[in-house]
């Protein structure tokens, strides 16, 4: 029976982007014993794309990377260009940066978890965290103008400012977020027959997401701790209070509760950056010609670290350009997390990464 081989595809069993799970099964035939994934079907050459384009271009293409982390892209993009042309932001601008950045991450954190509970057939669950992510949906449509794409980052600041009348409305929004997520939180916590069927699945051990290099929510799930907020503050998360999240039980649940609770920090992050958003520039009037040289950069996205790194010559195009997401680290876990489970739960198993096909095939 172990000969015979189980394919799933073309398309993402959680998500509808395309990639086949090539499994190998035990003798019993309903367990996993070596799964081999295969992508590679959405390429978009963004890397030899963006060698063409000038600096100001490039911050439109990166981010249309990815939709759910489509406002890390650009700024830690933007983070690496001014790094190379020794540009210091305003205060202000850094401030502005951190609110749209954790208010994506609330959007991504709850999509997340709405995907599980759909994949879970629990559908008044999934109705609840799609409700409760509307809020921030609104948010951005109403501070942003988009759902999706923010277009909040410039090189040298932010091209957006929020007034007394935008902060109260996030503020009220925040609080029906609030009210909704505790109560999600309580589920999750109280509900048996959910955490039985969640709990034990999918575990990646500490030492594994260690030595594989896991990033994100699946890191600290598995007692890691490689927040980059945390560990290496960028814009002014070091002037910022919040708690790291880690769990140590390495399964769906623990990555489920991880961003869960990754949401109420988020949120106190807000509310903080209100309090302490200082008066100022929110940008300032840069050259579009880069200086010579190079520079890395990385942000804590949604699903985990983002690394970029830019290579310049001095003219308006990058001479290099690359970056690293959160899913290509986490990938390989897969195979750890997937060794011995059902097949069945290979949907389960895939969606708690939070993979984004399109984030590692540019």
């Amino acid at each position: 029976m172990a000969d015979v081989k189980c394919i799933l595809g073309p398309f993402d069993v959680a998500l509808e982007e395309p990639v086949y799970f090539n499994i190998t099964p035990n003798a019993d035939g309903k367990t996993i014993q070596s799964v081999e994934m295969i992508n590679g079907f959405v390429h978009r050459g963004m890397e030899s794309i963006v060698l063409r384009k000038n600096f100001l271009q490039n911050l439109i293409i990166t981010e249309k990377v990815c939709g759910l982390c489509s406002n890390n892209h650009p700024f830690t993009y933007c983070m690496a260009v001014e790094k190379l042309s020794h540009i210091t932001i305003p205060k202000r601008a850094a401030y502005l940066r951190v609110i749209a950045d954790e208010t994506k991450r609330v959007a991504s954190h709850l999509f997340n978890v709405a995907m599980l509970a759909h994949l879970l057939k629990r559908h008044t669950l999934m109705g609840s965290l799609l409700e409760a992510r509307e809020h921030f949906q609104d948010i951005k449509e109403q501070i942003w103008g988009n759902r999706m794409d923010l277009s909040a980052n410039v090189i040298g600041g932010v091209k957006y400012d929020l007034n007394s009348e935008k902060i109260a409305f996030m503020k009220e929004k925040m609080v029906l977020t609030r009210t909704a997520l505790e109560a999600i939180v309580h589920i999750f916590e109280t509900d048996e027959s959910l955490k039985k069927r969640i709990q034990g699945v999918g575990v990646l051990p500490h030492e594994k997401a260690l030595s594989l290099g896991v990033v994100g929510p699946v890191a600290r799930a598995s007692g890691v701790n490689n927040d980059v907020r945390f560990c290496a503050p960028y814009a002014v998360y070091d002037a910022l209070s919040f708690k790291v999240i880690t769990r140590s039980e390495g399964d769906v649940y623990a990555r489920a509760m991880v961003r869960l609770y990754e949401i109420f920090e988020s949120m106190s992050l807000l509310e903080q950056a209100f309090d302490a958003l200082p008066e100022g520039e929110i940008a300032l009037h840069v050259k579009s010609v880069v200086q010579k040289g190079e520079a890395t950069s990385r942000s804590e996205a949604p699903r985990g670290e983002l690394m970029y790194y830019l290579k310049s010559n001095g003219s308006q195009k990058p001479e290099r350009m690359k970056w690293r997401v959160p899913s290509y680290m986490n990938w390989e876990a897969l195979k750890v997390m997937l060794k011995d489970n059902a097949i069945e739960d290979v949907a389960l198993i895939f969606n708690s990464i939070d993979p984004c096909i399109s984030c590692s095939e540019r």
